[in-house]
């Protein structure tokens, strides 16, 4: 523009000139090319800038929103939303998510009806009004000059008549004529060439103008995004609360602690209900925890206990299946039951040459452990201390247990795949876990070990002075959980009330005297 501002300054000093007609005609061309270029590059921008307008343009505030992709989204989800109801995560995240949706829709609807007034409809009047107008004064003012050129060449030919004629006063006449319509085209180009330069100069002094529509632009875009972004901060809040109250949540691949807070258990979830199975049927299963189980029948048991689903029957007959589910578990915490932070303490304590010394410092570290992780641990190899007891039937001994489990117990805490985080631990892992299944006792001290399932699995508990039977009814019907109580050493059950609502009966036990049995729902 600036360079067609030069131009410009050239035209007003020779456009008065006879000579002048010629270079007035090439410096159009030039401010033509020019202006046709600045028009072109601002219409470009219009269309490219309308396209990415969601709403109709030109539409009314109400109209616009309704169309919008994310006021259709808005419905859909909130729609969605009621269909599944409150009892629903899904559901509640819908609606919540679908208001909130709704109000990003609302700021964009708003955005866009700013960035069409303070930014297209400039945009278009510039491409489409204002240059269009200059080009046309222009064209104009070509014509005019030329109109001068023709009436001048036949005002000069008629003075050059007057001289060889034989009429002069005819001739002379007639040239007084000429020279009136030369003086009057010059007249016309004179106007035209002032309108044009005034047009001219007013485009030119409104350069700055013109480009703050883009400044505009980009103000508009953040206090858009600004609104938008406080629109999500203020129900992200309201979100993540509903998330984090929900209580069905996968265990697998959970925080030790937050699967325990969130199900209000001591045990995982996943631990207490393989080893249960396990203690049932698989204590005498050779290979347990060595082989590898069916891939599509360990993946249906992890999801099965993600759920927290009471449909566990099937799994019972796939010791295997249900000791791969608890190394995958294992495996699967963020960080190992053993805890990244007393890693260098528990290789450290590992590496004491004297036995008793390296048992003492593997109990200190042990004594270390926080007291969820040092709970769970307690449960689990008070399990594999039992399962050791049957290694001649199971060929699972402290070693090969140690082998086979260890690294899904402890591991370091570096990048890497999992069979070089294996490697890397797994000598040091097997001096770690091994003692410890073999001293379980002394390790876990705490009396008579009791393995039971929490309220919500229903089994039975065996004390060695009192037998509770826990079994409500979305796991075991009641006779299920006394059929399982007479698996687990109950000798006789003398229940003479009826099953669905029974009061505390008497049990006896193998080795016992008689003790109550108390059905919790």
């Amino acid at each position: 523009i600036k360079s067609v501002q030069g131009y410009w300054i050239i035209l007003a000093d020779t456009v008065t000139t006879l000579n002048g007609g010629c270079l007035w005609i090439t410096l159009c061309a030039q401010i033509e090319r020019r202006m046709e270029l600045v028009r072109v590059v601002a219409h470009n921008t219009h269309k490219r800038m309308a396209s990415c307008l969601q709403g109709h343009m030109c539409a009314d505030a109400e109209k616009r929103h309704k169309k919008l992709p994310l006021t259709a989204l808005s419905q859909a989800m909130v729609e969605g939303g009621n269909q599944l109801g409150e009892d629903s995560l899904i559901g509640k995240m819908m609606e919540v998510c679908g208001e909130a949706e709704n109000r990003l829709a609302a700021e964009l609807m708003q955005h866009e009806m700013q960035i069409e007034k303070d930014v297209l409809d400039p945009l278009s009047q510039l491409a489409e009004v204002d240059i269009p107008n200059i080009l046309k004064q222009r064209k104009q003012l070509a014509k005019l000059v030329l109109d001068y050129d023709s009436a001048r060449a036949r005002w000069l030919q008629a003075t050059k008549s007057i001289i060889s004629g034989t009429n002069t006063q005819a001739l002379t006449a007639k040239a007084d004529l000429l020279k009136e319509e030369v003086d009057e085209a010059m007249n016309k180009v004179e106007m035209c060439k002032d309108q044009l330069a005034a047009d001219m100069y007013s485009f030119f002094s409104k350069e700055g103008d013109y480009a703050h529509y883009f400044i505009t632009l980009l103000e508009a875009q953040a206090d858009y995004h600004r609104k938008s972004l406080t629109v999500l901060e203020n129900v992200l809040p309201t979100v993540k609360a509903q998330q984090d109250s929900w209580m069905e949540k996968p265990a697998f691949g959970s925080g030790l602690d937050e699967h325990l807070k969130r199900s209000g258990r001591e045990i995982a979830l996943p631990i207490e209900a393989c080893v249960m199975m396990l203690l049932e049927t698989g204590m005498k299963e050779e290979g347990l925890f060595r082989i590898a189980a069916g891939a599509s029948k360990l993946k249906k048991l992890k999801a099965a206990l993600d759920c927290s689903t009471s449909q566990l029957e099937g799994f019972y007959s796939d010791p295997h299946a249900v000791a791969g589910a608890l190394k995958s578990y294992l495996r699967e915490l963020p960080e190992p039951l053993m805890t990244y932070q007393l890693y260098d303490d528990w290789i450290l304590a590992s590496s004491v040459s004297d036995p008793d010394k390296r048992l003492q410092a593997l109990w200190v570290v042990c004594d270390k452990l926080p007291k969820s992780n040092k709970t769970n641990l307690r449960y689990l190899v008070k399990f594999l201390s039992k399962l050791t007891q049957d290694s001649e039937a199971n060929k699972m001994t402290p070693s090969n247990i140690a082998i086979v489990l260890g690294p899904n117990l402890l591991w370091a805490k570096t990048e890497g795949s999992l069979a070089e985080m294996a490697a890397a631990t797994s000598v040091h892992v097997v001096g770690i876990v091994e003692p410890i299944i073999q001293h379980a006792d002394w390790f876990f001290p705490e009396g008579r070990f009791r393995f039971t399932f929490s309220c919500n699995l229903g089994t039975a508990m065996l004390g060695s002075e009192f037998l509770i039977i826990i079994a409500p009814p979305l796991f075991y019907p009641f006779s299920d959980a006394l059929l399982r109580a007479t698996r687990f050493g109950a000798v006789s059950l003398n229940a003479n009330e009826t099953l669905h609502t029974p009061p505390p009966l008497q049990v006896t036990l193998g080795s016992t005297p008689p003790c109550s049995a108390i059905f919790v729902v």
